[in-house]
């Protein structure tokens, strides 16, 4: 584990947990199509708390095996919003939705329902707590953003539970 992303160093293991479900980015390759890229394999840290959880991966950590516990501990002092952002992406992943980074369109998630190349993600995610205060304008941003790119945005309050708001455009 590097700061706040896991690191697959080997290129097989890092083709497997990849291919298995798109999780992570390989480093340096900007589209992956080959099934045996020759790149490390760089996690986010919920991706790698929740490959922990389902018994894919092990991480380490100054040459320590960290279990689940650890990680969602050290994960929740070094991510903000972590318990919801995490909680989100499980539950979308128990639904049987392929969940990448949605930074580049301005939001916490992209979801596919088949994966990158393979279809188109129909949905971005903004991840919120219940208790967060949410000012309109990051709706508007975020909703025109990805309907520019044809998808919607879909708003994720977790409260113990996840509910799910999508917004779509309306015109009088």
């Amino acid at each position: 584990m590097l700061h706040n992303r896991a690191v697959v160093l080997d290129y097989s293991c890092a083709n497997r947990i990849y291919w298995s479900g798109y999780y992570g980015t390989f480093l340096g390759v900007n589209k992956p199509r080959s099934k045996d890229i020759t790149a490390p394999l760089e996690l986010s840290l919920i991706e790698a708390a929740y490959l922990v959880e389902k018994g894919k991966v092990k991480v380490v950590k100054d040459n320590k095996l960290l279990n689940l516990n650890d990680l969602l501990v050290f994960s929740s002092k070094n991510i903000e919003r972590f318990e919801a952002l995490y909680n989100v992406y499980v539950d979308l992943k128990k639904r049987g939705f392929v969940v990448r980074r949605g930074l580049k369109f301005g939001c916490d998630y992209l979801v596919y329902r088949y994966g990158p190349g393979v279809d188109h993600a129909p949905f971005g995610v903004l991840v919120y707590n219940a208790e967060d205060k949410a000012d309109p304008i990051e709706f508007v941003r975020a909703g025109r953003l990805l309907h520019s790119v044809r998808k919607k945005l879909v708003v994720a309050v977790y409260s113990g539970r996840v509910d799910y708001y999508v917004f779509s455009w309306w015109k009088p």
